[in-house]
């Protein structure tokens, strides 16, 4: 049968990338997002075949409507050979403001608590199976932190680390775990940005090596190879040097910024 991928976060930026890519090579597509019309407006425009697409609603956040989509994509599509979870949110936070500690938990709340709920409902089936892969989508600011980046740089570092455990987890029964580290990507997420982003790559790009990559069933990858280069670098300045270097970088911007 059609491979059938599962995205999350899918009305936009990587995600939508991700979905037009795998579609061009002839894949079935179970789509997840919060904001399904505008899914389905893009489907339209991009003349999608409707027999080789699902859209479902669901916020990664809520546990309980993740495993109900999943049980609906097995039940309606069939048990997925990728599942992508790629839903994330990036708010720059500050310790100092009480406010922000809500921050932190919503981030957490998707970017960690909403990546395991997005694999949950299939990985007992996948084993069972014996084959399948899930990715993670992490981000290359997981290997060093940002300042004012703390809430999202702790989660994607902490998405590094559960996809780790998990790819010893599936290791027995031939599943794989694919960790993506995306550097700075051309999406709505990051054109807000008011620091300088190295090695800016376009979304279709970054689409394509991440396909190659999911398909080689690479355990880690830094997108591209360049930020990749730059983080292990900077992973391995001394913390005076890197704290000295960081200091006077503009901030992400906080909620209401």
């Amino acid at each position: 049968m059609t491979e059938l991928v599962f995205i999350t976060g899918a009305s936009s930026g990587i995600g939508q990338a991700l979905a037009m890519r795998y579609y061009r090579d002839g894949a079935r597509l179970a789509l997840v997002a919060r904001r399904t019309a505008e899914v389905e407006r893009w489907a339209a425009e991009q003349q999608l075949d409707a027999t080789r697409f699902k859209v479902y609603g669901a916020d990664v956040a809520d546990e309980g409507a993740m495993a109900r989509t999943g049980r609906d994509c097995i039940a309606s599509q069939g048990l997925p050979d990728v599942v992508i979870a790629n839903a994330g949110i990036s708010i720059g936070m500050d310790t100092t403001e009480f406010a922000d500690l809500d921050v932190m938990r919503r981030v957490f709340a998707t970017n960690n608590v909403g990546l395991a709920a997005t694999f949950h409902p299939f990985v007992a089936a996948m084993n069972a199976r014996g084959s399948g892969t899930l990715v993670g989508i992490a981000s290359v600011a997981a290997i060093r932190g940002l300042p004012g980046h703390g809430a999202y740089s702790a989660s994607k570092a902490a998405v590094v680390a559960y996809c780790e455990s998990l790819r010893g987890e599936c290791r027995p029964f031939g599943v794989k775990v694919v960790t993506l580290l995306p550097g700075y990507i051309d999406t709505p997420l990051t054109r807000g940005n008011r620091y300088s982003m190295p090695f800016l790559m376009r979304v279709d790009d970054f689409a394509d090596q991440a396909v190659r990559a999911i398909r080689a069933q690479v355990s880690y990858r830094v997108i591209p190879w360049q930020m990749g280069v730059l983080a292990k670098v900077l992973r391995l300045l001394p913390n005076w040097l890197y704290d000295r270097a960081l200091g006077s970088r503009p901030r992400k911007q906080r909620a209401g910024q």
